[in-house]
């Protein structure tokens, strides 16, 4: 990905968080703009939405059909060649990276072997 394509999303994660931020509330749920990924012609942009606290499809439904709304909004404070599509999406890695966790504490919590450095030899017969 080129240095422009980078500061183009970043640009358009900032921005999108703060039109989310002001114009729409979810009640009982964290929704936040984790990444945007525009493409290289810069016709469209996948929004990764981390949605906390309540169902996922009902924001994205939401987000999806006011698209053109936030987009317009957007491209007022950017100013890009052409206006790209949103799509938007869900991003679960935070919750991948949960279940990660749990899964590591769960493993560390099983019995181990002993190392060979850490056997003091005491029941090793001599010969």
């Amino acid at each position: 990905m080129s240095q422009r394509q980078d500061r183009v999303n970043e640009l358009l994660r900032r921005e999108i968080s703060a039109v989310l931020q002001r114009d729409y509330e979810w009640p009982g749920q964290l929704v936040t703009v984790s990444e945007v990924e525009i493409t290289q012609d810069f016709r469209e942009a996948r929004v990764w939405m981390s949605i906390f606290g309540g169902h996922v499809q009902p924001v994205l439904d939401r987000l999806n059909r006011d698209h053109g709304r936030i987009q317009s909004k957007v491209m007022k404070r950017v100013v890009l060649k052409s206006t790209p599509i949103l799509t938007f999406r869900h991003d679960n890695s935070a919750v991948t990276g949960v279940n990660m966790v749990n899964l590591l504490q769960e493993v560390d919590q099983i019995p181990k072997a002993l190392d060979a450095d850490d056997h003091d030899g005491s029941d090793i017969s001599e010969r």
